[in-house]
């Protein structure tokens, strides 16, 4: 085997033969990774996904079940896709790509016959929230980029539905800079359910071997007199907008420099006055949106480049013009300062500084030195492409950004990306000029230079930007600066965050124990491979091994593999008490031999995941939801609201997502609910739109029982409409389309009504749920059951009853009374109605 015949490389039954390099501080964290749910800390480019690819590896070895890897990307999950299929030993169409490109239905059925999924978060979001997959089988989810795990982002939703849906779990997170600071890790793990901290740095030993110096240079550039021309016009007229709402009593500062978390501040205080229904709080959000507008124009004009503020202002000009436009779009267009700038804008003929500088530190690094790659990266869009306009006249280069189209800009396609990396890679071209689309994980191949065109304010971004050189070979970043703009407060608030969170990361290593402690309790009951019992072995023992007859397995990627990758962090925590320093002795295996679980652990495993566990009645309780289950069928257009995933989350509870051709809720064969906020509900009523009464109409038309929900408070407080009005409005809905209208607080007070209708409907009425309204073709059967339940209002249940009796359509109808009662559910009161129905002459 490889383990004897090629040590250099690691073995194991699932791993393509000398393909994974061995390197003892993958293994180290493939060790720690295997037994508990853990946050990975790696270097960007030092091989994140290669430890992700050995726990699956073991795990599906060992447990069986099948693997889920989630990344936020397109491009990234096609890249771990790639380099999955070449690094394991599995069928390539046992291997799935799961994103918005493949239908849901596809997406089903391929989810049923993988052994190993890579999705973007919301695609897999969306198909649990619709059951149309089920977690209970996946023994391994990865996180990439797992500092993301936050708020309303996908990871948050799934790793709930995970740990509790799953039999055995088993989390790995992945990330170069999971936060700025404790307490945003700590979020990370608890959101996550991450109960560990392995983190290493370049200066680990393990590590440092593998790593070059990576230096960064600040080269500062002076602006152009004609171009602070441009900004001091702005900023004047930020000045005057900030005067005003200072005569609020919003804000104290006048100062275009205002930061963004006193703009921040200052919103908070506007709301708090048109909370109060008080006219100045809407007044003064107009002009608060001005001075935004106002901002980014200033910080393209200092950060970027003439060309990009000229197109801004153009995009804001149509915006002026478009119908429905905005009073702060309008007045700003409209404002003499605003357009001096215009067309000082438009008149400069000259070359923004940093261009020039660009061009001259490419041509040091591709011609004087000999380098053969360059990256730059640059916030905005619009200075991507005039940069690649520019820099093309001396350079073979090419424009690298998102997916997608923007005002003026098109974007790349999935394919187009895949196409510029590959060519890139294979020195078809020198110079990439990126968006951050690049920034996150992706397989961006060394460069001899990293450029960036401005500095990153945080922390996390620029960790990843300066990963893409100094993997191979010692490489350089520079970062370009202007002097006296935006970009010095950006540099200083990017070095004091960076070196926060390097400092964090080290002090993580020291108090692994304390976040431990930190973490919920409830994360503390890790199932490891047992699915009860702690994983690994008892009494200090070490854990299993990876490689066969006990030698130590290390790994990281191939060479033309992307892998997730990481920045900062601490000595990954030695397993079984081996010493970081002994890389150079045989000893350095201890306790790493591998970490494939023993025979008896798994066979302890597999005897309680198949065992039920009796109760003090020995009464037998097996996994799953009970047969019982209330299904809520939720339109698509719903996932923007935290309802769906809320209510699938609940016990006994299923729901599927459907594009309704009517409501937002399907509750039963004959209940379907259109929501609408108090805000919405209100817009129909001063906003001449009419949409809400014809939505009323195919709904009542649809549904025996429509019901419309206003969901929030101060419908007759909220704005300056005459009660009147609005009861008006209600009762027409009421009167006219025969339509109940319920009010709840918020989202979590609509969850817990639309569970109470659906539950009394499908369990205490015996109704299932049938979506009348729905724009699909039917399929016979289901043709037959909406006939038959339509008579007398038996509903679909004792439609199927009929149908299963008698066989079709045509015999149920010419059924006699006494027949009909022998069906179930069918007493004399309901087949004499039947009979009724069918029988009786039109009148």
């Amino acid at each position: 085997m490889a383990a004897a015949d090629d040590p250099a490389h690691v073995d194991h039954p699932l791993l393509s033969p000398s393909f994974i390099e061995r390197r003892l501080y993958q293994i180290r964290l493939a060790s720690a990774a295997r037994d508990a749910h853990t946050l990975v800390c790696l270097p960007t480019g030092l091989g994140k996904t290669t430890v992700s690819l050995l726990v699956t590896a073991e795990r599906l070895h060992e447990v069986g079940g099948k693997a889920l890897f989630l990344a936020p990307t397109k491009p990234l999950v096609q890249q771990h896709a790639d380099f999955y299929r070449e690094a394991l030993e599995i069928p390539d169409d046992e291997i799935v790509v799961f994103t918005g490109d493949v239908r849901p239905d596809d997406r089903a059925a391929l989810w049923d016959d993988a052994r190993i999924v890579i999705a973007t978060p919301q695609v897999v979001e969306n198909d649990l929230i619709g059951n149309r997959i089920s977690l209970r089988e996946v023994t391994h989810l990865t996180f990439d980029e797992c500092h993301r795990g936050t708020g309303d982002y996908a990871y948050v939703y799934i790793a709930e539905r995970y740990h509790a849906d799953a039999e055995r779990p088993l989390v790995t997170g992945m990330s170069a800079s999971p936060g700025g600071d404790k307490e945003s890790i700590l979020e990370v793990c608890e959101n996550l359910g991450l109960v560990e901290v392995e983190v290493m740095t370049e200066e680990d030993a393990d590590v440092d071997e593998y790593t070059y110096d990576t230096d960064v240079e600040w080269e500062r550039i002076q602006l152009p007199d004609e171009i602070l021309e441009i900004r001091d016009a702005v900023n004047e007229v930020i000045k005057d907008r900030l005067e005003k709402l200072k005569s609020l009593g919003v804000t104290n500062t006048t100062s275009p420099d205002v930061s963004q978390k006193q703009l921040n501040g200052m919103r908070a205080e506007l709301q708090k006055l048109m909370n109060n229904d008080q006219s100045e709080g809407y007044k003064g959000m107009s002009t608060h949106a001005e001075v935004m507008k106002l901002r980014r124009a200033v910080e393209l004009v200092e950060t970027q480049s003439v060309e990009s503020v000229r197109r801004y202002f153009e995009r804001q000009r149509n915006a002026a013009r478009s119908s429905g436009a905005s009073k702060a779009s309008q007045r700003l267009v409209a404002e003499p300062k605003v357009r001096e700038a215009m067309r000082k804008a438009e008149s400069f003929d000259g070359l923004h500084p940093k261009f020039s500088q660009t061009r001259i530190l490419l041509a040091q690094t591709l011609g004087i030195q000999d380098g053969e790659r360059v990256i730059v990266f640059t916030e905005s869009r619009d200075t991507a492409e005039a940069l690649t306009d520019f820099l093309s006249e001396s350079f073979d280069a090419r424009r690298f950004v998102g997916q997608g189209d923007k005002e003026g800009s098109d974007g790349m396609t999935q394919k187009e990306q895949q196409e510029t990396l590959d060519e890139f890679r294979n020195g078809e071209f020198e110079v990439l000029v990126s968006t951050s689309v690049a920034e996150e994980g992706l397989d961006v191949p060394e460069v001899d230079l990293v450029l960036f065109f401005e500095p990153v304010p945080t922390a996390i971004r620029s960790i990843q930007r300066k990963g893409r050189t100094g993997r191979q070979a010692e490489g350089r970043v520079i970062v370009l600066m202007a002097e006296n703009t935006r970009d010095e407060a950006y540099f200083w608030i990017s070095r004091r965050r960076e070196k926060e969170m390097k400092s964090e990361l080290r002090d993580l290593k020291g108090v692994a124990d304390e976040v431990e402690e930190e973490l919920d309790d409830s994360q503390k009951g890790l199932d490891a491979f047992s699915g009860g019992d702690s994983a690994g072995t008892d009494d200090g023992e070490s854990p299993g091994a990876i490689a066969n007859g006990g030698t130590a397995a290390a790994t990281t990627e191939a060479p033309d593999a992307s892998t997730v990758e990481a920045d900062s962090g601490t000595d990954g925590g030695t397993a079984s008490g081996t010493d970081t320093a002994d890389t150079n002795s045989n000893d350095d295996q201890a306790g790493l031999d591998s970490f494939a679980a023993s025979d008896e652990e798994i066979a302890r495993a597999d005897e309680k995941s198949e065992a039920a566990v009796e109760d003090e009645d020995g009464t037998v309780a097996t996994a799953g939801r009970d047969d019982e289950v209330v299904e809520i069928v939720v339109d698509q257009r719903e996932l923007d609201s935290n309802i769906a995933k809320d209510l699938s989350t609940r016990d006994g509870i299923e729901t599927r997502l459907e594009t309704l051709a009517v409501g937002d809720y399907v509750l039963s064969d004959r209940v379907a609910v259109e929501r609408k906020s108090v805000s919405d509900f209100l817009d129909t009523l001063t906003g001449g739109d009419r949409s809400l009464f014809e939505q009323i109409g195919d709904l009542s038309r649809a549904y025996a029982r429509p019901i419309l929900i206003l969901e929030g408070e101060g419908l007759f407080e909220e704005r300056n409409i005459h009660p009147g009005a609005i009861r008006g409005a209600l009762a027409s809905l009421a009167v006219d389309f025969d339509v109940s209208v319920l009010q709840t607080r918020d989202e979590d007070d609509t969850a817990e009504l639309l569970l109470t209708i659906a539950t009394r409907e499908q369990t205490e009425r015996e109704r299932s749920v049938s979506v009348h309204g729905g724009k699909s073709t039917k399929t016979l059967s289901e043709q037959q059951e909406y006939v038959v339940s339509a008579i007398a209002d038996i509903g679909p249940v004792t439609a199927r009853s009929l149908l299963e009796e008698f066989g079709t359509v045509e015999a149920v109808m010419t059924a006699r009374e006494e027949d009909l009662l022998e069906v179930s559910g069918i007493g004399s009161v309901t087949a004499e109605r039947i009979r009724d129905v069918i029988g009786s002459e039109y009148e």
